[in-house]
């Protein structure tokens, strides 16, 4: 028997880099997370320490800073497709790249009834996100690109039901018609190409807060059986509306919410007071796709934290 190294990669993770743009009196932020992985014939590292084809670690920091003021850092996502296209075009031994990002929103206060050119507050809704990966040289580099978002907590009082559903003799829980849904949504979508002169013209600000509001809307409105049937329906209207995209994976713990108990107090309750439980909670997913979407490649294979 022998033994032998696997798949590996390498990168430098969470580098918080904050761009801010001082081109007018009224400044712009963008405050990202950025995490880099390389991937190529790094066996010699690993089987004799010979660090000989390794790009450091702290290069690749040192680079996801400079881009930021080289090549810009305006949406998130042709940022993460400029560095990880350097990295396998300009450095030899790798041949595959991976940038994850998550971006941080911040909105303008309002001073005497107008927004302040340079003063800002964390907007907390959601956190956006991108996974970038560049495989290749040349003629033959294929670029993955997933958007997404994360830490959606999204509620709705009444419109969802949960009945008719299997039951063995440990099942407790009660059919109801009528309850709180609530969630934390991590959202992921997936570009059906691959050639980022697809992207050229492409509005990304736009494009992500049209996905974003169209789940939200089909969660709003949707008289949901289950959870499972809400993340169907949110999927499905984000691939009718954007030809440009392949694939949406969901996944969303139900955050639930149970009528507390006032009879013992003589107080009826009739659907106002409940409890917010944290855990244990359901937890689904699902991946909507059109039945021709190209094969997924390597888009959804994790960067940093891989293992």
């Amino acid at each position: 028997m022998a033994i032998v190294l696997g798949p590996n990669q390498y990168g430098k993770a969470e580098n918080r880099v904050v761009r801010i743009y001082r081109d007018s009196p009224r400044h712009e932020i963008h405050d990202v997370n950025v995490s880099t992985s390389l991937r190529g014939d790094f066996a010699a590292a690993h089987l004799a320490g010979d660090q000989g084809s390794v790009l450091p670690t702290d290069t690749q920091k040192q680079t996801a800073y400079s881009y930021a003021k080289e090549k810009g850092l305006t949406s998130i996502e042709p940022y993460g497709i400029t560095l990880a296209t350097h990295f396998v075009d300009d450095v030899v031994p790798v041949d595959g790249a991976r940038v994850e990002i998550e971006e941080y929103a911040w909105e303008r206060v309002t001073v005497d009834g107008a927004e302040h050119d340079h003063t800002f507050v964390r907007r907390g809704q959601e956190v956006r996100t991108a996974a970038i990966t560049v495989e290749g040289k040349g003629d033959a580099q294929r670029v993955w690109l997933v958007g997404g978002l994360k830490d959606l907590t999204i509620l709705k009082t009444t419109g969802s039901e949960f009945h008719g559903f299997l039951t063995d003799p440990y099942t407790v829980l009660e059919p109801t018609s009528d309850r709180i849904m609530a969630t934390s949504l991590v959202a992921r979508w997936r570009f059906a190409s691959t050639d980022p002169a697809d992207w050229a013209d492409l509005d990304w600000e736009g494009l992500y807060a049209g996905v974003k509001q169209t789940m939200v809307e089909v969660f709003a409105t949707l008289q949901s059986l289950a959870l499972q049937q809400t993340l169907f329906e949110m999927g499905k209207a984000v691939l009718e509306r954007y030809d440009v995209l392949a694939e949406v994976r969901l996944s969303a713990p139900n955050k639930h919410h149970f009528l507390y108990d006032l009879s013992r107090f003589g107080v009826d309750n009739p659907g106002e007071v409940f409890h917010a439980d944290d855990r244990p909670y359901g937890l689904i997913q699902a991946s909507v796709l059109r039945d021709d979407a190209p094969d997924a490649g390597s888009a959804w294979t994790p960067g940093a934290g891989f293992a």
